[in-house]
């Protein structure tokens, strides 16, 4: 019989906390430091807004990130208006998002990062599909007043 040691002790932990993560629906990582690893190819958003083609999924919690939040979000085909009572930077993953302030656009491709400043009234749209990652300060964004 093997002898249990540190490493194999660690490795069932983490794997055990790992598969209970995953039951939010997407694959997080998080080191016992409060490093966290998110796979953003496995979140599946969900439908947000009373507007068609607008999904989204938070990505950290509260309790994890009490300062900063973060997700994902989809736009397909779509436009909504909104206005920001956080910071907030996106991060476009796949497709290209724009963001109308004030009759101009700014478009963000693959890659590109877009800050947009608290109280900003815009409109999130895109010409096909987007999907991007949000970070957001203060995290409790959607309490924010």
């Amino acid at each position: 019989m093997e002898k249990v040691n540190e490493a194999m002790v660690r490795e069932i932990v983490t794997r055990v906390l790992n598969e209970m993560l995953m039951s939010e629906g997407f694959v997080k990582e998080k080191d016992t430091s409060g490093i966290l690893k998110v796979k953003t190819d496995t979140v599946k958003c969900e439908p947000f807004s009373d507007t068609p083609g607008v999904y989204l999924k938070d990505i950290v919690s509260l309790e994890e990130a009490p300062r900063m939040g973060a997700g994902i979000m989809e736009l397909d085909h779509t436009s909504f208006e909104w206005t920001l009572n956080y910071d907030e930077y996106d991060m476009v993953i796949s497709g290209i998002l724009e963001i109308e302030i004030d009759g101009r656009i700014v478009t963000g491709s693959p890659g590109d990062i877009i800050y947009i400043p608290k109280g900003s009234h815009i409109h999130f749209q895109t010409p096909s599909k987007a999907r991007y990652a949000y970070f957001v300060y203060p995290a409790d964004w959607q309490t924010q007043g």
